[in-house]
Parts: structure tokens; C-alpha cells; sequence
């Protein structure tokens, strides 16, 4: 098992072909050692643990959600509501004298964001898809573009006043936030909104969410997983690069590029210290270094603490708890919480062993960062920060390509590592640590082929052929979308749940593969995704998170929380599909 990290242990450890990074612009890690430590965060997420707790006690385990009672804003003085919780009667505590408890002591959920319209918001901005004619699909879509009005927020005040009483972290610009439960800025979700945001037109509120992310990576070190104190110890799939190339490339805005461009070799920093980087020795000889996701926490998540509890009651000791508990958040790192994916046996969720994983898209969003990165710096005239890291990019292509790349079948495949060693040195590459099972994160990297920053293409017009008929063979196209794995089971980044991300990477790396039939397939899993959301909204006047792909117009399931609403992601990827490939005028919207 690796060793738990401290934050004291994320010095910079850039691997060698990038020497002279560290030297230039380069924030020490050490930035990172307050993680966690936000002035009276940790007093409260105990008090609110506490109530998380009780709660359940009460009202019992139906449509109970952990998270809604450590985003409650309090009321009053945290001593006040500990002093009252203590005082309530047990052993037999009532739900009404748990939600009276609730009502007197706690602002309404959601109370800490305040409604803020967009001021860049057009009903029907000049030049929004152009390509859309048919009239339906027109109207449908600009419905989807006034949702951004319902997502957008500002901190309340009180916030910044009263820290002391909420969870949720001041931010200094308006947010778009996901929908529903999640009532606060995620970071990845935000590449998605970005997207969609640039669609509408919308180029100041974009800059505003990006700028957010780069405020969490000067104070912190690393962008967030979220704009809550008790994500603190985690990040998410780094997509922050990508949010500043889009914007650039639609804006042209020097002065914004200038101002994230410190904020990103930051982020590369924490990816490249010591807990995320991970030396594998190929069969040749040569030493290829990857990254993994791994969170600097070993307690259960406050904001499903009860949840975690229940599932470590089978484990008999307190360090086989901490570790189940370290496997959890670093899942909830990758962004997949939770799949099959990370488990050595689905049906078991104490199996976790996602640190001790190389994941696929992980590394492919890092080496597009890297090219980023190098793009970035050759445009305000740091040559040789661009050197080196297009050097980085080169280096982390030859390692995917050596040790996630598998040629009988046509993917790239997560390594796992071992599980009984101490996570030290070099390990060996052997060809049955690949995880033969089919995600659909086997085809991320073709994204790269839509990203190169002028680099070149990852994957090469002949190779992308062959993994396009390994995608198309793999069991993962159904009618209303690209299943996120073969396994049905019961996790919700598992079949039948397709997940508009997915949807849209590998439509856009398809997109860019060189062939038209590559392209006819990106621009038929754009239709199927388009109709499902559009039979669903049609059907229920919602967004959603996630959709079964099995059946046009069914919302997904599954996973620890019912399903949710809103929803920023699947209006971004809806509208960056529809910017794309149009919707013709003799083009049926609905299932056919």
C-alpha cells in the first residue's frame, strides 16, 4: 500500500526531462502544505458531521443524502448549535424534532450561493448555430442556453463575513454551478460548462469560472475537486489548461492568457510530485514516467461520511479503514465515483485501488496540459519553458504509447499496479498488469488528435483507424450513446450510464482522426447523444446528469445519490454538438 501522504511531501519532483521548469515561474509545492487547514473548517466539518450523523438516526437511511447536512450554512455560533445538538433527546430521536433542530439552527441549503445574472447573457446571441435549421431543434436549443441564467451564482456576502459557518469557499467571480445537490463550482464539470459558455457567447462568464480555478491553484496549489472546505485534500482531472486554450483561441485575450499561465505550471507541479508520479521500466530498458490520482486523505468524506462508515463496518481494523478511506477520495479524485474500473472486485467496494492505478485519460489530460503548456509559453516569449515542455509532451506520449497502448486490441489500457509493496522505486512493466476490460476511457486519447496546439497529431490517420473499428466492435455504441464501461454494476460510471464527457471527447477525437468515416461515426454518436437529451427534456422539462444509453430519453442511475438535474455538463456537450454538426433542416429531433 502506498504510504499516506502528509501535504509537507508534495515538493516538486519534475522528472528529469524537464529540468528547467522548476527554475521559471515555477510556485514551490509547498504551497500546498495548508491544504486542509482552511482557519475553523476542520471544528466545523465535525460539528456538521455530527449533525450528518443524528440526521440519519432520525429520519432513517430513504433518500437519505449525507451531503445536503454539510452544506448547510449555520444559523448561529458553532458552539450554540453543538451545545443543542448534544442536548437532543436521545436514544429515540424524532424526525420532528431533528428537522425543528434543522429549521431553527441552519440556513436553507443552498443559501451561501446567491442568484447572479450573467451580464453577457443574449436571449439569442448574433452568431449562435448557425448550422442548427431545423426549427425544433432551434428552439430546444436556445431553451438549453437561457439554463445558464438558472446555474449562475455569486458567494452570498455572509460568506466572507462568516467563514466560520460554511463550508463553502469564497471564489471572486460568478459561478455556473452543476445543478441540484451540487450547489458549488466542480472542477472538471467547469471545462464542460466552458465549452457551452463559449457556444452562448458568453466569453466573460467563461473567464469568470476559469479565473476561479486559477484563484484555487495560487492559494492551494492544485485546482480544487470543488469550492467546499471539505474538498480540500483532492483535486480532479485537470482540464484547466484546456479551459484557458479555448478561451484564448475564441478571444484571442493576451492579458487573460498571461494571467493563468502562472496558475498552470502550478497545477503541473502538484501532478508531478512525488505522489502522483510513478516510474515504470519498459521492456527495453528505458524508464517512462506516468501519473496517478491520489488523494492526501484517509477519514471518511465528510460530505458521505455515513456512506463510507457503513461500507468500512466489514473491515476489522483501523488501518485497513484508512486505507479504504484513502482508495475512496483518491476515486472521487478521478472524477469516476465510483466504477468497476477502480475495483479488484465490483461487486465489492473495500477493494478500491485507485492509487495504485495509471489511468489512461489521467495521463492523456496531462500531456495535453503539457502541450498547452508549451503553446502557452512560445506565445509570451518563454522559449525555453517551451522547449521543455514540449520535450515533457514527447516523453509522456513515448510512455502512454509503451505502457498503456495495446495492440491486440487497438487501446490504451489502464496499468495497474501492485497492491502489496510500498509504492518505492522503479516497478518493471509486465503486459498482464493492463486492464483488459473495456471503458470508455480505452479511446480518450484520440482527443488528443483534436488538441495538438500545432504539435502534431497523437494518433496518426491509419492507427486511428484501427482503434475507431476496435470502438466500434467493443460493445460500448448502444442508441443513445457510448456506455461508460461492459459491466452493469449498480455504480453509476458503470453500463448503462453514458456521461456527456465521454460522449464528447471521443466525438471530438474521432472528429479529428483524418477519415471521413471517423468523422461520420463522431457526428452519429453526437446525433444519439443529441436525441436522448432532447426526448428526456421534452419528457421531464430537465437537463440531466448522465442517460442510459440502452433506451432514447432514460436518465442514467445508479451510485451513492439519486439522479440529478441542472445539468452544466450535458448543456455544454449538447451545445458544443450542435455548434459542430448542425441539426439540417430535414432532420427528425425526436427518436426515430
Amino acid at each position: 500500500m502506498f504510504p499516506f501522504p502528509h501535504p509537507h511531501q508534495l515538493h516538486v519532483s519534475l522528472v528529469i526531462f524537464v529540468p528547467v521548469v522548476c527554475a521559471i515561474h515555477m510556485a514551490p509545492a509547498a504551497a500546498v502544505a495548508g491544504v486542509g487547514s482552511e482557519e475553523g473548517a476542520p471544528a466545523l466539518l465535525r460539528l456538521l458531521q455530527r449533525v450528518q450523523s443524528e440526521a440519519l438516526r432520525a429520519l432513517g437511511p430513504r433518500d437519505f443524502d449525507p451531503k445536503f447536512y454539510v452544506d448547510l450554512p449555520l444559523a448561529a455560533d458553532a458552539s450554540a448549535v453543538g451545545a443543542a445538538l448534544s442536548s437532543l433527546t436521545r436514544p429515540a430521536l424524532s424526525r420532528e424534532v431533528m428537522e425543528a433542530f434543522i429549521s431553527r439552527y441552519f440556513a436553507p441549503a443552498g443559501s451561501d450561493l446567491v442568484a447572479a445574472d450573467p451580464l453577457d447573457f443574449e436571449d439569442e446571441p448574433r452568431g449562435f448555430l448557425p448550422k442548427v435549421e431545423n426549427a425544433e431543434a432551434r428552439a430546444w436549443a436556445l431553451e438549453v442556453h437561457a439554463l445558464w441564467k438558472d446555474l449562475a451564482r455569486r458567494v452570498a456576502p455572509d460568506v466572507v463575513a462568516r467563514p466560520d459557518r460554511h463550508t463553502i469557499l469564497p471564489l471572486p467571480g460568478r459561478v455556473v454551478v452543476p445543478g441540484s445537490r451540487f450547489r458549488e463550482v466542480y472542477y472538471w464539470d467547469s471545462y464542460w460548462v466552458v465549452r457551452g459558455l463559449l457556444v452562448s457567447k458568453m466569453y466573460d462568464t467563461a473567464k469568470d469560472i476559469t479565473l476561479n480555478l486559477v484563484y484555487f491553484a495560487e492559494k492551494y496549489g492544485f485546482v480544487l475537486n470543488g469550492a467546499r472546505s471539505y474538498y480540500t485534500n483532492r483535486s480532479q482531472p485537470p482540464l484547466l489548461s484546456s479551459m484557458v486554450l479555448d478561451i484564448y483561441m475564441a478571444t484571442g485575450d493576451m492579458v487573460f492568457l498571461k494571467r493563468a499561465f502562472p496558475s498552470l505550471l502550478k497545477e503541473y507541479s502538484f501532478w508531478m510530485s512525488d505522489i502522483h508520479n510513478v516510474a515504470i521500466m519498459d521492456n527495453h530498458g528505458r524508464v517512462h514516467n506516468l501519473s496517478r490520482y491520489q488523494a492526501m486523505w484517509n477519514k471518511p468524506r465528510p460530505e458521505s461520511a455515513t456512506i463510507d462508515e457503513e461500507f468500512a463496518s466489514k473491515l476489522t481494523s483501523t488501518a485497513a479503514k484508512e486505507k479504504f478511506y484513502h482508495q475512496v477520495a483518491s476515486t472521487a479524485e478521478s472524477g469516476w465515483d465510483f466504477s468497476s474500473r477502480w475495483m479488484r472486485d465490483s461487486t465489492d467496494m473495500t477493494t478500491l485501488a485507485t492509487s495504485h492505478i495509471i489511468p489512461v485519460d489521467l495521463n492523456t489530460f496531462i500531456l495535453k496540459m503539457e502541450q498547452d503548456i508549451a503553446f502557452f509559453a512560445e506565445l509570451i516569449g518563454e522559449n525555453t519553458v517551451s522547449e521543455s515542455f514540449s520535450e515533457a509532451s514527447n516523453a509522456r506520449y513515448n510512455a502512454i504509447e509503451s505502457v498503456l497502448w495495446n495492440s491486440d486490441m487497438e487501446q490504451w489500457l489502464d496499468y495497474w499496479l501492485p497492491t502489496d509493496g510500498n509504492g518505492q522505486g522503479v516497478y518493471q512493466w509486465k503486459s498482464n498488469s493492463q486492464n483488459r476490460n473495456i471503458f470508455a476511457s480505452n479511446f480518450i486519447p484520440l482527443w488528443l488528435n483534436a488538441h495538438h496546439s500545432g504539435l502534431g497529431r497523437f494518433v496518426d490517420e491509419a492507427k486511428s483507424a484501427r482503434v475507431m473499428r476496435s470502438l466500434q466492435a467493443s460493445g460500448l455504441l448502444h442508441p443513445a450513446g457510448i456506455a461508460t464501461s461492459l459491466s452493469n454494476t449498480g455504480q453509476q460510471w458503470d453500463f448503462p450510464n453514458g456521461w456527456a464527457p465521454l460522449q464528447h471527447l471521443i466525438a471530438e477525437g474521432l472528429l479529428s482522426c483524418g477519415s471521413a468515416e471517423a468523422r461520420e461515426l463522431a457526428e452519429d454518436i453526437s446525433t444519439r447523444w443529441v436525441r436522448t437529451n432532447y426526448v428526456a427534456y421534452k419528457a421531464t422539462g430537465a437537463m440531466h446528469e448522465k442517460y442510459d444509453v440502452e433506451a432514447c430519453g432514460k436518465s442514467g442511475g445508479g451510485g451513492e445519490y439519486k439522479p440529478q438535474t441542472g445539468f452544466g455538463w450535458s448543456n455544454g456537450v449538447v451545445l458544443s454538438f450542435l455548434e459542430e454538426f448542425g441539426w439540417p433542416q430535414d432532420k427528425e429531433i425526436g427518436s426515430s
